[in-house]
């Protein structure tokens, strides 16, 4: 289909000249004569670019921008004008117009604008497949025996830039991409299947920073330099969804993000707690088994997150003196934004954000929440347009303006799942669709890790149970019983809980104020 170009002048008459021209170049364009007809026609049909004349009786070229841009915020417009006043490039400017060209305009001048803005994205986005493609084979060539904790890092960077870079490519770009995505998953749970309870063993200088090291590591060291903090933890935030969360506070903080492990299972009941205590799970459940008992519902067993992390900053000879904020309702957040100075005359504040794991359980259980966030790009989306209005944001602009270090991290990440295998197990076995605890668990093999021995995973069992299983790739478990009905519920539902890059390989980010 040829761009569809909206040409409001109210002499658009003497503008025939510049429309055949176009019409020539393949352009389809359909001209009206004032401010209101457009807004009109913005309404009811598809249009790829405006050209709007600034001075026009009526509703002239500002009010038509606004009204434009209150119906579709992301489509380009090209203010014309005689004028060359400053203040009017500058209100123009403001409200983020794609181009300004002073009258009398040349047809080339028209056209080269409408390449540079219509084709520059089909542009980059040829580019990046020219190189994507180019790559596939030395990136693929990594997935193996011999990759490294960190090679692994940078292999998931690397994936997830593409996915974002390719994000409009053709569908069988995008699938030879989702492809290499999940060849790489199937290695990474080999890798973590092989060396994960080795790094249990070794001094921690040797394996990578690991939940309980995440606090100890990437925050104490400023709280020792008398620096004041405010960490956020944002449950169930992916890498991706943080590279869009990065892209908006980039105007107000210099930022570095690093990367952490996730212990398994990648469960906020185990990776949240193990954070906030500096400890694995079973040396909570030894050490204060009145704080974190395994039989306990889901839920309960984070109610004691605040208690542990006092207990870890005695233990590392820190103040105790913290600020500690747990986030589930937006009145919440409201409620903090509205007092967030206050927050900042202690030394350390904890935040736990937890509307990125809700909006994933939502969108499990919400057929709407589905068709409005199909697959993983339109589920990014989502969760950036989120960020964008929400109190969380608010947050961080306030803390831009104050003395502090802005820690960002998260406890886990989440999966798309989409390929089902029966799991066998008692009865009371536990519920998760991403892992399990319980007795005589069994599991199509290329699909789990088989954890008979908890005790060398560093994970407690409530007896009679015996045994843990953990999905590999993008798999989740489904019990025989209502087979059918469970494979359709939770197919293509995101998850969390097993061994994935996207659940395991997770962003910390240290913030400083740009001010």
């Amino acid at each position: 289909m040829s761009n569809r170009i909206l040409w409001a002048d109210d002499e658009i008459d003497q503008l025939k000249s510049h429309i055949i021209f176009l019409e020539n170049k393949g352009f389809n364009i359909t001209p009206v004569t004032n401010g209101e007809d457009a807004v009109s026609l913005i309404k009811t049909r598809p249009f790829d670019i405006v050209f709007l004349d600034e001075q026009m009786p009526g509703l002239d070229g500002l009010a038509t921008l606004e009204q434009i841009q209150n119906i579709q915020p992301s489509l380009p417009v090209v203010m014309i004008t005689k004028s060359e006043e400053e203040s009017i490039m500058e209100d123009a400017i403001g409200n983020k117009i794609s181009d300004y060209l002073i009258k009398p305009v040349n047809p080339n001048q028209i056209l080269l604008t409408v390449k540079r803005i219509l084709d520059k994205r089909r542009i980059q986005n040829e580019k990046a497949a020219q190189s994507y493609l180019k790559n596939f084979n030395e990136l693929s060539a990594k997935f193996n025996d011999r990759t490294s904790w960190q090679e692994w890092i940078d292999i998931y960077k690397t994936l997830t830039h593409w996915e974002l870079n390719l994000e409009a490519s053709d569908d069988a770009l995008q699938q030879v991409l989702q492809d290499q995505f999940q060849q790489a998953n199937q290695a990474f749970g080999r890798f973590i299947q092989s060396e994960y309870k080795g790094w249990l063993k070794r001094n921690p200088s040797e394996h990578p920073t690991l939940s309980p090291d995440l606090l100890k590591r990437k925050v104490f060291p400023h709280l020792e330099k008398g620096e004041t903090v405010v960490f956020f933890l944002i449950d169930c935030m992916r890498f991706d969804q943080w590279l869009l969360f990065q892209k908006m506070l980039n105007e107000f903080f210099t930022i570095e993000t690093d990367f952490y492990y996730s212990i398994l299972p990648t469960a906020t009941p185990f990776s949240r707690n193990s954070i906030f205590s500096g400890l694995f799970p079973l040396e909570i459940q030894r050490r204060y088994p009145d704080l974190w008992e395994l039989g306990q519902d889901e839920k309960s067993l984070n109610r004691h997150e605040e208690e542990l992390l006092k207990k870890l900053l005695t233990r590392n000879q820190l103040s105790d003196q913290v600020k500690y904020e747990k986030i589930i309702q937006p009145e919440d957040g409201n409620r903090i934004v509205d007092k967030l100075s206050n927050y900042t005359q202690t030394s350390f504040t904890t935040i736990i954000y937890n509307f990125v794991d809700t909006l994933v359980h939502s969108r499990s259980d919400s057929e709407v929440l589905k068709q409005l966030a199909p697959d993983v790009s339109a589920f990014r989306s989502l969760t950036e347009t989120w960020f964008q209005h929400s109190s969380l944001f608010k947050m961080f602009r306030e803390l831009a303006n104050e003395n502090v270090t802005v820690v960002v991290s998260t406890d886990h990440g989440s999966i798309r799942s989409m390929r089902d295998t029966k799991v066998f197990g008692d009865r009371d076995a536990a519920t998760n669709l991403r892992y399990k605890y319980g007795r005589n668990l069994k599991a199509q093999d290329n699909a789990a890790i088989f954890i008979d021995k908890p005790a060398e995973y560093q994970l407690p069992v409530d007896p009679p149970a015996n045994s843990y299983i953990i999905a590999k790739e993008d798999f989740f478990f489904v019990y025989p019983n209502n087979y059918n009905k469970f494979q359709n519920r939770y197919r293509d539902t995101f998850q969390h809980g097993g061994a994935s890059m996207e659940e395991m390989i997770l962003p910390v980010a240290t913030l400083k104020p740009r001010r």
